[in-house]
């Protein structure tokens, strides 16, 4: 079974509840979705909510006789607002019919790899020939088995600015060196010195938490997993209809970037508090916001 089904509310379902669930979610759907692909496969989803903005979406195919045929499913959280307006590129799993969205945003200085909630728009721009799809946004959120509530950092209004002010000029740096300016990459490689210079005299006396404001890092060897430590902007409770338990969402902040996290209460050390930071491990979802489709 899914690993992050207990970030929704699922954390003692058994195999048999599972298959339940995926039938209810079928049967039962807030949204649903289909399309033709290029091999004139009917692909389908099915979506329901087991909590305010998370649930299960079963994905799969219609057969010639109407029906349907669940592949696989996945937890999702719904997320709010705007995370990037960043150009995307979306690949297909080898091992089945999802997909992997990558967004390079300079903010964030790595390329963030999503597992993509709405296949089913993607497709349909594919196979219709409408790619590149201009006008498109990304709204990223995030499911969460393990996390912890760090303090926030003391800070000034001086500091707030000079850290604005430095990040804006960094991600200008990196735009043009991602267009092949020498200077501008020669300017990042000697800042990026000097930043490894001061953390090593600092790290001796001082804890690492209390260097690193926000941070996003690949966790493992699954590309869209993370360990993220991020500042509390924005948090709400849920709570899981069928099993009771209880949820936060909490909204994040993370090197420029907005994005909802979920996690089961139980697996969160500490108090949230708007202020204070998340540090845990992310299984990062993506969806695209597509003009007209």
């Amino acid at each position: 079974m899914h690993r992050y089904l207990r970030a929704i509310g699922f954390s003692k379902v058994t195999r048999d509840e599972m298959k339940e669930l995926v039938l209810d979610s079928v049967r039962k759907a807030d949204s649903r979705g289909c399309t033709l692909n290029s091999e004139d496969v009917m692909l389908a989803e099915f979506c329901r909510d087991y909590a305010d903005g998370l649930g299960i979406c079963a994905a799969g195919t219609f057969d010639d006789d109407e029906v349907f045929h669940a592949d696989y499913y996945y937890p999702y959280l719904k997320g709010t607002g705007i995370t990037s307006y960043e150009d995307l590129t979306v690949e297909r799993h080898a091992a089945g019919d999802s997909y992997a969205g990558i967004c390079d945003d300079m903010r964030m200085g790595i390329s963030l790899i999503f597992y993509l909630q709405n296949k089913i728009p993607y497709v349909r721009a594919q196979t219709t020939g409408l790619l590149p799809v201009r006008g498109t946004s990304l709204t990223l959120s995030a499911l969460s088995v393990q996390g912890a509530i760090l303090l926030p950092l003391q800070k000034l209004p001086e500091d707030e600015d000079r850290a604005s002010r430095h990040r804006a000029y960094r991600t200008k740096l990196m735009t043009q060196a991602r267009d092949g300016d020498e200077d501008a990459i020669e300017l990042l490689t000697l800042e990026d010195m000097d930043l490894y210079s001061e953390i090593s005299q600092r790290i001796q006396y001082e804890d690492v938490y209390s260097l690193v404001d926000t941070s996003v890092m690949p966790y493992g060897v699954e590309c869209d997993q993370y360990t993220v430590i991020g500042e509390i902007v924005g948090m709400r409770h849920a709570t899981n209809h069928i099993t009771e338990e209880q949820i936060e969402v909490l909204t994040l902040r993370c090197n420029e970037l907005t994005f909802d996290v979920a996690i089961n209460i139980m697996d969160l050390l500490g108090e949230p508090q708007i202020g204070r930071r998340f540090k845990g491990v992310i299984w990062l979802q993506g969806k695209i916001n597509f003009p007209d489709l």
